[in-house]
C-alpha cells in the first residue's frame, strides 16, 4: 500500500509547482549560474594560437581529452579558462574522503561534527589548488611542446597556470553556491551540463556520417536503440535496493507503553555511484597523459605500455574492469556504507535485525549482505563502462557515448528530480498545516461565541 508521501507525490501537478515560489527561485538561480559556467567555457586562455589548437587537441584526445572532455563541456578543446573543469576538486574530495576513512587524524575530524566537516572542506580546497596547479602546469608545457603558444616562455606558463587554476576555483565556488542556494548538487550539475552540452554536436556529426555513407542506416538505428536500452538499464539498476528488515522493540515511557515498530534498511545495488569508473578511467589514462605532457618523446617502456593499454586492447579492458570492481568494493566499504557505523547506529536506536544479535554479529551480517550485493553492482558498473570501449574497438563507431557519461547523466538527473519532488512535498505539507491551523482558529472562534449567546 502506498504511503501518504507517495500518494501526495502522485497527485503533484504543475499547479503545485506554480505555487512553490521558493522552489522556482532556486531553479532560476541554478539555471543562471549554469549559464555563467557555459559562457566561461568560451573564454580562451591568453596567448593561445587558435589555428594550431584543433590539430593538437585531436592528437591529445586519447590522453587529457579522453577523461576531461566529458567534464569540461568543450572548454578543453577550446582551451578555455575552465579547461580543467571541476575534476581537480573531485579528485581532491575523493582523496580526502579516502584518507578520512584510513588516517586517524582525519577520522577524529569526521567525528567532530560541523566543525570537523568545515576543516575537511578546507583541506579539500587546498588539495584542489595543488592538483589544479600541477595539472595546469603540465597542460601549459604540453601547449608549448605542441607549438600552440604564440609567445612561449615563463610569462606564458605563469599566465596559463594562473588563469586555469583561477577558473577551476571559480567553478568550485559556483558549485558550492548552487548547492547552498539552488537545487541539486552544484558540482554534479556542472559536470552534467558539460556532458549534455556536447551531445547535440556529436549527434549531428554522427548522423552526418550516416548521410555520407560512412555508417550504414542499420548501425545508426542499432546505436540509438542501444543507447535507449542502456539508459533504461542504468535507471533500473540505480533504483534497485536490497531491503533488510529492522525491528524495534516495545518501549515504555512513563505510564505509557508503545508497541514495537518495524522498518527496513535500504542497501543500493551500487552504493559507490560513478566514482569507481572515474578512478579507473583516470588510472588508465595516466600513461597517455604523461606522454602528452612530454611532447611525444617516449621511452621504450612507455611505448610498450601505450601499445598494450591502448583503448580497446585486451589488457586495457581487463585492467579497466578489475579497477572498477576493486574501487567499487573499496569505496563502498570504506566511505559509502561502513557496516560498523551502521551496526552501532542500529544498536544505539534499539533496532535489530530479526535473528541477528546487535553489535558485532549485525556488522558481520551486513558485511556479508553488502559483499554479495556488490557482486551485482560492480559487474553492472564494469559492463556499462566497457560496452562503449568494445563497440569502438570492434565496430569503429565514432559516437559520443561513454559509459561514465551515461552513469553521470542518469544519477545526477535522478538526484535532481528527487530534490525537486522533496521541495514540492514540503510545500504541500506546509499548505496542509496552514489549512489545519485556519480550521482550528475557526473552530475556537465558534466555541468562544457559545457562552455569549447564553
Amino acid at each position: 500500500m502506498a504511503s501518504a508521501a507517495e500518494q501526495m507525490a502522485a497527485n503533484m501537478s504543475w499547479g503545485a509547482f506554480g505555487k512553490a515560489t521558493e522552489l522556482r527561485q532556486r531553479i532560476w538561480f541554478t539555471l543562471g549560474l549554469l549559464i555563467v559556467y557555459r559562457l566561461g567555457t568560451y573564454i580562451p586562455v591568453p596567448g593561445i594560437d587558435g589555428v594550431e589548437l584543433r590539430a593538437f587537441m585531436e592528437d591529445a584526445a586519447a590522453g587529457i581529452g579522453g577523461i576531461l572532455s566529458m567534464f569540461t563541456g568543450g572548454a578543453l578543446s577550446r582551451m578555455g579558462i575552465f579547461a580543467l573543469g571541476i575534476m581537480p576538486y573531485i579528485s581532491a574530495s575523493i582523496i580526502v574522503q579516502l584518507l578520512g576513512s584510513m588516517w586517524e587524524p582525519l577520522k577524529q575530524l569526521k567525528k567532530e561534527g560541523e566543525q570537523g566537516r568545515r576543516k575537511l572542506n578546507q583541506y579539500t580546497r587546498y588539495g584542489t589548488v595543488v592538483l589544479a596547479t600541477a595539472q595546469a602546469y603540465g597542460l601549459a608545457k604540453s601547449l608549448e611542446a605542441g607549438g600552440l603558444a604564440s609567445d612561449p616562455g615563463l610569462f606564458f606558463t605563469a599566465s596559463c597556470v594562473i588563469t586555469i587554476v583561477g577558473g577551476t576555483m571559480f567553478l568550485m565556488w559556483l558549485g558550492e553556491q548552487i548547492t547552498a542556494r539552488g537545487i541539486g548538487n552544484g558540482i554534479s550539475l556542472i559536470i552534467f551540463v558539460g556532458i549534455i552540452a556536447e551531445i547535440p554536436a556529436a549527434l549531428a556529426q554522427f548522423l552526418s556520417q550516416g548521410q555520407s555513407g560512412a555508417i550504414s542506416p542499420a548501425v545508426i538505428v542499432g546505436v540509438i536503440l542501444m543507447v535507449i536500452a542502456t539508459l533504461t538499464f542504468v535507471v533500473f539498476m540505480e533504483r534497485s535496493l536490497r531491503k533488510i528488515h529492522i525491528q524495534y522493540p516495545r518501549q515504555q515511557r512513563g505510564m505509557k507503553v508503545y508497541d514495537g515498530s518495524s522498518s527496513h534498511l535500504p542497501i543500493k545495488v551500487n552504493p559507490a555511484g560513478v566514482i569507481p569508473a572515474i578512478f579507473a578511467s583516470a588510472l588508465l589514462l595516466l600513461p597517455t597523459t604523461i606522454s602528452t605532457f612530454s611532447g611525444g618523446s617516449n621511452s621504450p617502456v612507455m611505448s610498450t605500455i601505450l601499445a598494450y593499454f591502448g583503448p580497446g586492447q585486451p589488457a586495457y579492458l581487463i585492467f579497466f574492469s578489475a579497477m572498477i570492481i576493486f574501487f567499487t568494493y573499496f569505496y563502498t566499504k570504506e566511505v559509502a556504507f561502513k557496516v560498523d557505523d551502521v551496526a552501532d547506529n542500529l544498536k544505539n536506536q534499539n533496532g535489530f535485525i530479526p535473528g541477528i544479535r546487535p553489535g558485532k554479529k549485525t556488522a558481520e551480517y551486513l558485511d556479508y549482505v553488502v559483499t554479495r550485493v556488490l557482486v551485482l553492482g560492480s559487474g553492472y558498473l564494469a559492463l556499462v563502462a566497457l560496452l562503449p570501449e568494445i563497440l569502438r574497438a570492434q565496430l569503429s563507431i565514432p559516437f559520443y557515448f561513454g559509459g561514465t557519461s551515461v552513469l553521470i547523466i542518469v544519477s545526477v538527473g535522478m538526484d535532481t528530480i528527487q530534490q525537486i519532488q522533496s521541495h514540492l512535498l514540503a510545500h504541500q505539507y506546509e499548505g496542509l498545516i496552514e489549512k489545519s491551523q485556519l480550521r482550528g482558529k475557526r473552530g475556537s472562534g465558534a466555541k468562544k461565541k457559545g457562552p455569549a449567546r447564553r
